[in-house]
């Protein structure tokens, strides 16, 4: 009998050949002037195509919306024609991809603005964190705030991004809501003080959220359409005085899209699992109708059992990914793993990228 881990699901439209998904990873390797990925991009995300669904790394909607040096976009039509040849091959290969539209708000740095502008966020609060820029990692800017009358464009690009990633052939999107980014930044009063109709409650600090789902849904209807959350992750700075209560308005509210699922970073982006006193993603989990996807150090044992006892639909795997693009069949056949070289993660080319062998071949020339 086959595991529920390797066996097909369908999420939402998208039918996968199995329930482990590669994860978004930022890897720092695009064109930092023109923000397209290249033929390194196409080799490594078709390497990986095994997974029953791939999430790109982040990639930004706008040229407001970038916060890292060499990370790609989806706003321009040379973006497109890139990352079309990306999707080709991946389909080409047998696999399904979406790509995770991204907007950074205020985890930004000036040399990385058109113009050298500030970032953008909620409210002018800088976020005490590095990120990493041509000259290596430095702290990021402090924030303007965004006019209200400014917010309509938010969603506006992020509309455009979605238009764009069909014609870029990808099989949906995935948006992220999560890490201490923009759309996060809005929603945990750690990073909103506003005083107007998106901030304060937790409906109007949600407000934009739903309004960049009402807009990208109409775009490709709520079955290819994920959302990425971290309730209780303190990534970037983030926090809220009753993430809770936060979530308890903003999950159920998503069931009016019908989408593809929901993923979930369960604990502290890339770090602990552990949850405060109160806090439960359990209790947000079945708030949920549809297709839930489980994050953060799931390993094979824990994937089988998520999967098997019905507690997640679907698995993302990010680090493993980064140095097995045949993780699905080594998970399947329980070999060793190999590890990934932390020096290569991010920046560079093709070493600790597209070369890491998989364990019927050896590594890629």
């Amino acid at each position: 009998m086959t595991e529920a881990l390797f066996s097909p699901f369908t999420a939402g439209d998208l039918d996968l050949s199995n329930r482990i998904v590669m994860a978004p990873l930022t890897r720092n390797r695009a064109d930092n002037d023109t923000g397209e990925v290249g033929q390194i991009h196409v080799d490594y995300y078709s390497q990986r195509a095994g997974a029953g669904l791939i999430v790109t790394e982040a990639t930004q909607i706008s040229p407001e919306g970038k916060g890292y040096f060499q990370t790609p976009g989806i706003h321009s039509d040379a973006q497109v024609a890139a990352w079309r040849k990306v999707t080709d091959a991946v389909h080409e290969a047998g696999g399904k991809i979406v790509v995770q539209l991204w907007h950074v708000g205020r985890i930004s740095h000036v040399s990385l603005q058109p113009g050298g502008q500030s970032p953008v966020a909620p409210s002018a609060i800088a976020a005490g964190v590095q990120t990493f820029t041509q000259d290596g990692f430095e702290e990021t800017s402090t924030p303007r705030a965004l006019a209200l009358d400014e917010l309509p464009r938010i969603v506006a690009d992020y509309r455009h991004a979605a238009e764009q990633a069909q014609k870029a052939g990808f099989d949906g999107v995935e948006l992220h809501g999560a890490n201490g980014y923009l759309l996060d930044q809005f929603l945990k009063d750690g990073a909103n003080t506003r005083e107007d109709a998106y901030g304060g409650s937790v409906e109007n600090r949600a407000r934009l959220l739903f309004e960049v789902l009402d807009a990208i849904t109409e775009v490709w209807g709520g079955g290819r359409v994920g959302l990425r959350l971290s309730p209780f992750s303190p990534a970037n700075g983030i926090s809220d005085s009753n993430p809770m209560a936060l979530f308890a308005h903003v999950v159920p509210g998503l069931n009016r899209y019908g989408l593809a699922y929901l993923h979930m970073i369960e604990g502290a982006t890339g770090g602990s699992r552990e949850l405060e006193e109160g806090q439960s993603i359990g209790a947000l989990r079945v708030l949920f109708d549809g297709p839930y996807m489980a994050n953060n150090g799931y390993d094979r044992d824990m994937a089988l059992r998520a999967t098997a006892s019905g507690q997640a639909d679907l698995v993302a795997f990010g680090r493993p990914f980064i140095a097995n693009p045949d993780l699905v069949e080594r998970l399947r056949r329980d070999a060793p793993l190999n590890e990934g070289d932390r020096d290569t993660y991010y920046g560079g080319g093709r070493e600790g990228f597209t070369d890491y062998p998989t364990l019927d071949h050896s590594a890629a020339a």
